[in-house]
């Protein structure tokens, strides 16, 4: 059996499939789809991340693929469709990299909050920004989370230690899961309405793309702080610079973006003095959540060929 990783992956995960698979290691492949398509015939199993587009120009190539494995959770690089249609199990690291991602929320909130981006580049300029700048506490605020699963409710759970309040979005839940993380369930324009802090947790789909765009902005009575740390898309980056520009809203995180790495053109909207986080898709991914990840899609590889 033939293994292609074409993202990172824990060494010590690569080498105990070696035990078993033939291994190859190639992360130019991840953008390189040329090239991984006139070789992706040779390979029984896939493994990627989130760089890797295993769409269907791709997949049509992969006869004898039968396991694609996302070193992640969103599956939105993966033509999922054409998969189920044609016998190639997908399988995501659910739950593997909840706590990376729900401690990065609550990172978010709390130096947005604090305006730390502001104060640091203040400090940096050898002004003294103590009185000029303000900074509010978390405690006594409201998140307002998008999407209520895994992840949401992991930062649910932590964001209860500063005395928060906690609602939240999910049109596919009933309104009672929310009752066991004493969270309550709003339609998604309360959540607008009503939070101090916002974050998303959606996947990427025809109804979440461009979900939080200016008329959403607008509603935003309380001028929140946004974190995405689920897909870029959902956001509509034009309007939210907007947004805050107009202050709708009084910070941002973003650690996803519509295009990944960032265009410079999107770069060049943020100034120097804006309350603001940017990431590179790193908030699951972290020295732990790397070896669960790696970790469980190696075991799940090996249960699948019965090894």
């Amino acid at each position: 059996m033939k293994i292609l990783i074409t993202e990172f992956m824990d060494i010590k995960c690569v080498e105990m499939l070696k035990l078993n698979f033939d291994v190859t290691v190639d992360h130019d492949l991840s953008t390189n789809i040329d090239e991984l398509k006139k070789i992706i015939n040779s390979f029984d199993a896939l493994i990627v991340r989130n760089k890797t587009q295993v769409n269907k120009k791709v997949l049509e190539k992969a006869h004898n693929l039968k396991f694609v494995g996302r070193l992640g959770v969103g599956l939105d690089n993966i033509d999922t469709e054409y998969c189920k249609n044609h016998n190639i199990h997908v399988q995501p690291a659910t739950g593997m990299n909840a706590n990376s991602v729900a401690e990065y929320v609550i990172n978010a909130s709390l130096t947005l909050l604090k305006n730390i981006p502001l104060m640091h580049q203040e400090t940096l300029m050898a002004n003294w920004p103590r009185t000029s700048i303000t900074s509010r506490e978390l405690k006594g605020k409201t998140i307002g989370l998008l999407g209520f699963g895994l992840i949401a409710k992991k930062v649910s759970i932590l964001a209860k230690v500063f005395d928060v309040k906690i609602i939240a979005y999910d049109p596919y839940l009933d309104p009672s899961v929310g009752n066991q993380f004493d969270t309550k369930l709003h339609d998604i324009n309360d959540v607008f309405r009503m939070s101090d802090i916002i974050s998303i947790h959606l996947p990427l789909n025809e109804d979440t793309r461009n979900l939080l765009n200016y008329s959403a902005f607008k509603k935003m009575l309380k001028h929140p702080v946004i974190i995405n740390s689920s897909r870029g898309s959902i956001v509509n980056e034009e309007d939210l610079i907007r947004a805050y520009d107009e202050k709708l809203i009084s910070g941002f995180a973003l650690d996803v973006y519509n295009a990944e790495p960032v265009p410079k053109s999107f770069l060049d909207k943020i100034k120097n003095n804006t309350n603001c986080l940017l990431t590179p898709h790193v908030a699951g991914v972290t020295e732990e959540s790397n070896i669960r990840v790696s970790d469980f899609i190696a075991n799940a590889v090996k249960e699948f060929f019965n090894l």
